[in-house]
């Protein structure tokens, strides 16, 4: 599965996609997930890895090539996440779990296929993304997964089946990472072009 994509000089840093931790709908964990297993297992220089957050002020960010998606048309999400791998060699390298593109996928292409481009889109289609350091992502993050309940309580999704996931400080933040104003929370905000232009093999 790994090896489909990915060129003799790039070393894929998580197991293949079925053997990865994952639950529907908690994208933000499952990156975390992620990022723990790089961490544990070495199998990169940790400060090679980032958390990027992709929404916009309304919420709804168009993204093409997802399992959920119906024929050529994009998901509408709220939010999505996915991991971004920027070797030392410059390669860059995104990770979502949620993609019909192979895991792990040259950004180039991912950007093309799944992303498109801002130029044709309605202003209120625009995305940003949050590019937090794999590090204080996983110091930082906390989630109580209330945003994943009903008013009555009752789960929308399964969630996953280990403990939530908190900090000393905190037992839910989510949304200052899904919040794409740059003057608060963690990394750094970039607009879908300037993330392209930032981050793609020069």
């Amino acid at each position: 599965m790994n090896a489909e994509c990915a060129p003799s000089e790039y070393t894929v840093i998580t197991p293949s996609r079925d053997q990865c931790v994952y639950t529907s709908c908690y994208c933000e964990e499952n990156v975390w997930k992620l990022c723990e297993y790089v961490k544990d297992q070495g199998t990169c220089s940790f400060d090679e890895v980032y958390a990027v957050f992709i929404s916009n002020d309304r919420k709804m960010i168009p993204i093409w090539k997802q399992k959920s998606s119906r024929g050529d048309e994009p998901v509408i999400w709220d939010y999505h996440v996915v991991l971004l791998h920027v070797n030392k060699q410059g390669l860059s390298y995104i990770y979502d779990l949620d993609t019909i593109l192979p895991f792990p996928c040259l950004l180039d292409v991912y950007s093309k296929e799944a992303f498109c481009s801002d130029e044709h889109l309605k202003p209120a289609f625009w995305r940003k993304l949050r590019v937090i350091p794999g590090d204080i992502y996983m110091k930082r993050f906390a989630s109580d997964r209330s945003h994943m309940k009903d008013s009555d309580g009752n789960w929308r999704m399964p969630p996953p089946p280990y403990p939530c996931l908190e900090t000393s400080e905190s037992k839910m933040n989510l949304d200052h990472f899904i919040c794409m104003d740059a003057r608060v929370g963690y990394g750094e905000v970039y607009s879908l072009s300037d993330f392209v232009q930032n981050f793609e093999v020069k």
